[in-house]
């Protein structure tokens, strides 16, 4: 698909009732599926939003997903879009997530056009209920990562996140404890947790 007609094609699909927990949880782990199951008390849940950026690359479709540095913590060292905490300047999440864009990686907020939100996911670990926003740039542009916030950016072309030879089942160890989950292998990364939850609602989006 072209980059101009996934553009219009998300946009118009966001506009309509999104699959939600149904694509969530094609790519959610066993305690997840546990927590989901048994229910959760987001009432206290700290916000956060997270920013989906594509852009073309040469013609290609593609969005951008940062590695976290490795640190003690239960984020520590995985791939995941660039996002965070809300602050109390942030008047919206979608300014949250445009702000802490800039900050990762160097992004101004006025080159990104943000078409619609995915569903929010809550992630019980970390207590965040996460609201994803997409967004597009007309063009690709150089990143300027943080080091203290980005140990690495990975490119993933849509053509990879649509193709389900790009999911396997993995063992993921993490704050010493060993869980299997289902994971995008993609360009040598693993993305696993709520950013593939994420991802496997816009793959949907894409393929309805």
């Amino acid at each position: 698909m072209l980059f101009n007609d996934l553009i219009e094609h998300i946009s118009k699909r966001l506009k309509e009732p999104l699959p939600g927990l149904s694509a969530q949880r094609r790519m959610a782990s066993e305690s997840r599926l546990k927590w989901i199951t048994e229910g959760m008390d987001i009432s206290k849940a700290k916000k956060s939003g997270v920013l989906i950026l594509l852009y073309p690359d040469h013609g290609t479709p593609k969005l951008v997903l940062i590695q976290r540095p490795d640190y003690e913590g239960t984020h520590g060292g995985q791939v995941s879009l660039p996002g965070g905490k809300q602050e109390k300047s942030d008047q919206t999440l979608i300014e949250t997530a445009l702000r802490e864009t800039r900050e990762e990686l160097g992004i101004p907020s006025s080159s990104i056009r943000i078409i619609g939100t995915l569903s929010e996911l809550y992630i019980p670990p970390s207590n965040f209920l996460v609201h994803p926003v997409v967004g597009y740039l007309i063009e690709k542009t150089d990143f300027h990562p943080d080091p203290v916030e980005v140990k690495d950016i990975v490119e993933v072309e849509i053509s990879s996140l649509l193709d389900p030879g790009c999911i396997t089942i993995r063992e993921i160890h993490v704050s010493g404890i060993t869980l299997t989950a289902p994971c995008y292998t993609i360009n040598g990364a693993t993305i696993w947790g709520a950013t593939a939850m994420i991802l496997a609602e816009l793959a949907e989006v894409i393929n309805s």
